[in-house]
């Protein structure tokens, strides 16, 4: 049976890693959090003291950390993965994080021994749990054939080329999504502020051209006024802070992009960045003196079941 090791248990980390139990592997979990590693532990998961103790004691390691800084210390750190041994281990990665910095790591992963897959996800907690978010896999077809039974434990695969490419899909999918988010608090506020209620708005607006994974699935959290938690505004700053750099190493224009960071760094400020998402919208709302709430029992996306346990 082929063991796996997941290195971070954030909301997606942890549903993933909880997915490919599910499937039967084997699992061995790290998290700088000890308490992140319990509820997998409670299901026959093996606790790792470091990065290296995973990859020691694993055929294949997830990563699925905070950024750039943290996954060049998992990989490169006294005792992260090279530290612990890669050879004829396969590791993948799922942080959304530098295209140029990890195309960097995995040419020193493969020169001590081991292989690397990239494999960036979209969605939100809710495709995390049921399993079905989307995969941005880069690498070479020997390593993904490798990676495909696990990556199948945890979404669905879109094969975007070689090893680094998932993180710019990631990147530029993330850039639209941003810009998305941003877009919709104007447009629901000026139009409730013309006389179009929201919900109203909402059932016109999807289906048409102005149609998206924002409006599907993020304007409900609006609507309940809790905008989301499960994906603070951290998590997007860091996100836009990447854009912005890849961006500018390969010299594209980039002004929509640029306001729309703005926008977020508004919303991190006036209402902390521990605030949901979706909190960009927010500021328009508060300073046009209006509110987006709308009645119903909008499904919190933290708390989907997957099909197993609902």
């Amino acid at each position: 049976m082929t063991t796996i090791g997941f290195i971070g248990l954030g909301n997606m980390g942890r549903a993933s890693a909880r997915n490919l139990q599910r499937a039967g592997f084997r699992m061995v979990v790290h998290d700088l959090r000890r308490e992140a590693g319990a509820p997998l532990e409670e299901h026959g998961a093996t606790w790792a003291d470091s990065p290296a103790a995973v990859v020691a004691a694993s055929d294949i390691v997830f990563t699925m950390v905070f950024g750039p800084k943290q996954i060049a210390e998992v990989v490169r750190g006294p005792q992260g993965l090279i530290a612990g041994g890669v050879a004829g281990k396969l590791w993948i990665d799922m942080t959304t994080s530098e295209p140029f910095l990890m195309r960097e790591l995995a040419a020193e992963v493969i020169a001590a021994g081991g292989e690397a897959v990239d494999s960036p996800v979209t969605g939100s907690v809710d495709s995390a749990i049921r399993g079905d978010m989307i995969l941005f896999v880069g690498g070479t077809d020997a390593s993904v054939a490798r990676a495909t039974p696990a990556l199948e434990a945890v979404g669905v695969i879109r094969r975007v080329g070689g090893y680094g490419n998932g993180y710019v899909a990631k990147l530029v999918n993330n850039q639209l999504w941003f810009v998305g988010a941003a877009a919709i608090g104007e447009a629901m506020v000026s139009a409730k502020l013309a006389g179009l209620e929201p919900d109203v708005w909402w059932a016109a607006m999807k289906g048409g051209a102005a149609d998206s994974f924002v409006m599907q699935h993020d304007v409900p959290s609006i609507f309940a006024g809790h905008y989301d938690p499960s994906f603070r505004l951290a998590l997007c700053l860091k996100d836009l802070g990447l854009i912005s750099e890849f961006l500018g190493s390969v010299g594209s224009r980039a002004e929509i992009t640029q306001a729309v960071h703005a926008r977020f760094r508004e919303a991190g400020e006036r209402y902390g960045e521990d605030a949901g998402e979706m909190t960009v919208c927010k500021l328009i709302e508060d300073d046009a003196n209006t509110n987006l709430r709308v009645d119903g029992d909008w499904a919190k996306p933290w708390e989907v079941k997957h099909a197993s346990e609902a």
